[in-house]
């Protein structure tokens, strides 16, 4: 998988590590010359020079034969640009967008071309309150552009679903129990997996969806 990266600050090049770690092929862009001749001896990545907003350089990184696109700056303004341009210009099937600022959020969503928007303010919110939350539904990530978001739930004692398998519980058409967290390991969900007290069960719904969900594993 081709990834580009726009930004190359402590974010930006976290992911690139991983990514290139994980045997994926990288770019990153960044304007700062100075960061660039920096992190180029200790970041194995293809490096291109410039600013990202513009399409000329875009064009330039080959972004049309990119799978997916981050926009991983400290600039909110920067980063919906990078975002408009990847997703209208250059088609990429897959926009990531950082976001500085939680008053912001509203804006990143598919009219900047953003699939996916990760607020770093309201994720650490959200592992906040899924550590120490029993008994309640929590939001972790927000897929702007599909209207859908994963929730987490740590099912508590007098959670409608305990003793109950999965196939039982008429979850909604348009949401998934995509995983199970049981004792520290990760149990993949089918009709006969029944749910226990302490589960944290990790659900991708929609707006619709998510009050059924929450019935269902929460209660009233």
């Amino acid at each position: 998988m081709k990834v580009v990266i726009a930004g190359a600050g402590n974010v930006g090049t976290s992911i690139a590590r991983d990514l290139l770690d994980a045997g994926h092929e990288v770019l990153v862009i960044e304007q700062d010359t100075d960061l660039v001749a920096k992190l180029r001896p200790t970041l194995g990545v293809r490096w291109v020079e410039g600013d990202a907003c513009e399409v000329t350089l875009l064009r330039s990184a080959e972004l049309d034969n990119a799978d997916v696109m981050v926009a991983a700056t400290g600039d909110d303004e920067d980063n919906l640009v990078v975002s408009l341009l990847a997703k209208m210009e250059f088609a990429i099937p897959r926009v990531v967008a950082r976001v500085n600022h939680p008053k912001n959020q509203w804006l990143f969503n598919e009219t900047w071309g953003v699939d996916v928007s990760v607020s770093t303010p309201h994720l650490l919110t959200a592992l906040v309150e899924e550590a120490v939350s029993v008994g309640s539904l929590v939001r972790l990530l927000q897929f702007e552009g599909g209207g859908a978001h994963l929730v987490e739930v740590t099912l508590a004692d007098d959670s409608p679903a305990k003793g109950h398998p999965l196939a039982d519980l008429a979850v909604p058409r348009d949401a998934s129990v995509v995983a199970v967290v049981r004792g520290g390991r990760v149990v993949i969900p089918r009709g006969d997996t029944v749910m226990q007290v302490g589960d944290e069960v990790v659900v991708l719904v929609t707006g619709d969806s998510e009050d059924a969900v929450k019935r269902l594993l929460v209660g009233t």
